[in-house]
């Protein structure tokens, strides 16, 4: 079973969410990682990107295949994890600390429409 870290929330396109006072960190979860396979790439959002929930803001190409990342809030990108152009693989060796991007939300209660981690592990399960 993968990793699905406490105080975290999920979404259920597979993205990790870190809440500290209304921005959020975003990165894809340990089960998604592991159903890429090893990654080789990401695109990363651009800074100031107003986003939609459920938008498009990435793209993440493993060896095995891309798979868009997903918005799983809206809110504005206040920051990219531009070491992610140089090292792609963080996001398979580490991926709670190789976050993707940091955004600023529009409304912070959206929040409450994601999966805990004992929710998370259920969806992950049924995959």
């Amino acid at each position: 079973m993968s990793e699905i870290p406490q105080g975290l929330r999920y979404s259920k396109s597979h993205e990790w969410i870190d809440d500290d006072a209304g921005t959020v960190t975003i990165g894809i979860t340990d089960h998604a990682q592991e159903l890429l396979g090893d990654i080789v790439f990401v695109e990363l959002p651009e800074v100031g990107q107003q986003l939609d929930l459920d938008g498009e803001c990435g793209v993440v190409e493993s060896v095995k295949a891309a798979s868009d990342i997903y918005a799983p809030l809206a809110g504005e990108i206040v920051e990219v994890n531009e070491a992610l152009m140089d090292s792609p693989e963080q996001v398979n060796d580490a991926p709670y600390e190789a976050w993707i991007f940091k955004m600023r939300l529009k409304n912070p209660a959206d929040l409450d429409q994601l999966l805990d981690a004992a929710g998370y592990a259920s969806l992950a399960e049924a995959e």
